[in-house]
């Protein structure tokens, strides 16, 4: 895998991934930015975020479940001295669909953050990762 980043101006930089797409990234304007753009540490947060979330619907749509809508929020801490790191990172999944199986959302969730999510796994080799669920039944 490869990816560039390219320097723009002041803080903006423009990220290229393998597959062509482009991503703008940009700090604070006390930072010199222009705040056109996520900040480089949110990418690896929003990385994470649709790492899992693929996981957990490929899981669900494997098993038969019959989800409609899915959302990922995660909030994380960082360290307070350089290097920033991320210390602790929680994810709460929003599942909503018809006749959700509990058990087996739960244990979509627990294969991605065990098994299968590259970029959390990855993460919680500094962050306590933490995840939790709420199921919604959908409309009709």
């Amino acid at each position: 895998m490869k990816v560039s980043v390219k320097w723009l101006d002041g803080a903006a930089m423009e990220g290229e991934s393998g597959s062509g797409h482009r991503v703008m990234m940009d700090g604070p304007p006390e930072a010199g930015g222009h705040d056109l753009g996520a900040r480089p540490m949110e990418m690896l947060l929003l990385g994470m975020g649709g790492c899992t979330q693929f996981d957990v619907l490929l899981i669900l749509r494997k098993a038969r479940q019959e989800v409609t809508h899915c959302v990922v929020e995660l909030s994380a801490e960082r360290s307070e001295t350089d290097p920033k790191v991320f210390t602790k990172i929680h994810a709460h999944f929003i599942v909503t669909g018809r006749g959700l199986s509990e058990r087996r959302v739960a244990r979509a969730i627990e294969l991605s953050a065990t098994k299968y999510c590259s970029a959390s796994i990855m993460l919680g080799a500094t962050a306590t990762v933490t995840h939790d669920y709420e199921l919604r039944e959908a409309d009709g």
